[in-house]
């Protein structure tokens, strides 16, 4: 007598038309035996289907006897994911089911979305010209990564969102400051609050949010070390929410400039002062770039305050990270090797920084090739 199949318990089986199909049995409901079925190419693909099934009922996850709306599921799938979030990730997350997902696509049976529908999707929001190439590609991708977990909860057969090309980004030079421009701007940010913030973004490269979260335990002034490790941001609901830096590249520990450790002295000596100021109103939260308070800066500030210390240099509108793009292009033309730019940046891998500025790289092949001369004995006469 073949074994009762228990609760829990999942089966693959051929068809006669030559389909695998497997199963998960998920006991009874009103007096019907309930299964959740999954297809696939193979024995193999089939059987994994099954054990994510299984995994989900085990975590007390259940599938659902019929296709969800496609906003039922990416609500699901926001609480599911929420606690291993870092806050600022869901808040984009969020954003784009909010606004671009749930409207367009929400009403559709998860199982019926198309390629055709996630294409139909990208070509509207392609259409809107307060959307840029960049945040369109990133609403295909947010698509696809919730798509991924309806695959492991065997919800759906495929990843169509896989199947859809990313718009094509166009290129643009990044805005760089001049060592003269760079003067200019050191110039006239003097004597002002946010003078040491325009100095270490200039001289280190960081980022305005891993300026933001410094602290003074990340700072060692007599070893000119630095260590970044967060990064601050005001995120809708939540305020100012300090963070890890995103990825592993973005935790680095750099070696300051002495133009950044002066800077940085000078800042600290400011920072007392207002201390002294502000008495019991101070907010003693170890930050290093703050308000007359205490409190951390916020970044529209900044940007506000860096605007109007473009215009006293007679520097045109550029963006706060800019300086960032400043720093590597500085270096760049000080002949420093790509890979330390790229530690020192944080970026992924060597290929981000090379593209990134890859406007610099003429003059240095100039240069190249006059050092191989030199080294062949022969007389370079300079640029005139």
């Amino acid at each position: 007598m073949a074994k009762r199949r228990a609760k829990g318990d999942g089966a693959v089986f051929k068809r006669s038309d030559g389909r695998w199909i497997g199963y998960v049995d998920l006991g009874w409901r009103d007096g019907r035996r309930v299964r959740k079925y999954v297809q696939g190419v193979n024995r193999d693909e089939v059987r994994e289907r099954v054990k994510a099934v299984i995994r989900n009922v085990d975590e007390g996850i259940q599938p659902p006897s019929s296709s969800p709306r496609v906003s039922d599921f990416l609500t699901s799938w926001l609480a599911a994911a929420k606690p291993a979030l870092r806050p600022s990730t869901y808040v984009s997350y969020e954003g784009v089911v909010r606004l671009h997902l749930v409207p367009e696509i929400g009403r559709l049976r998860l199982d019926k979305l198309s390629v055709e529908h996630i294409a139909n999707l990208l070509t509207r929001k392609q259409g809107d010209p307060r959307l840029s190439p960049t945040t369109v590609r990133y609403i295909l991708l947010v698509l696809r990564i919730t798509l991924n977990r309806a695959v492991r909860w065997g919800l759906v057969q495929r990843n169509v969102a896989t199947l859809v090309d990313p718009p094509r980004l166009v290129h643009k030079d990044v805005r760089v400051l001049s060592p003269i421009e760079t003067s200019k701007l050191l110039d006239a940010a003097r004597g002002e609050a946010i003078e040491g913030l325009i100095v270490m973004a200039v001289s280190t490269g960081m980022r305005l949010g891993e300026a933001l979260g410094l602290q003074w335990t990340d700072i060692d002034l007599e070893r000119r070390q630095l260590r970044i490790n967060k990064s601050l941001h005001r995120m809708p609901g939540l305020g100012q929410v300090l963070s890890e830096t995103k990825t592993r590249r973005g935790r680095r520990s750099l070696v300051m400039p002495i133009t950044a450790v002066e800077a940085l002295r000078a800042h600290r000596i400011r920072q007392i002062e207002w201390r002294r100021a502000a008495g019991s109103n101070w907010n003693e939260m170890n930050f290093v770039f703050t308000s007359s308070t205490g409190q951390p800066l916020d970044q529209r500030n900044v940007q506000r305050v860096f605007r109007r210390l473009l215009r006293r240099a007679k520097l045109p509108r550029m963006r706060f990270h800019d300086l960032r793009h400043s720093c590597a292009s500085l270096l760049l033309a000080q002949h420093t090797d790509p890979r330390v730019i790229m530690e020192t940046l944080g970026h992924s891998n060597i290929s981000v920084t090379m593209n990134m500025y890859a406007h610099v790289m003429p003059a240095l092949k100039r240069d190249a090739a006059d050092a191989m001369d030199r080294s062949l004995g022969r007389q370079v006469e300079p640029d005139r």
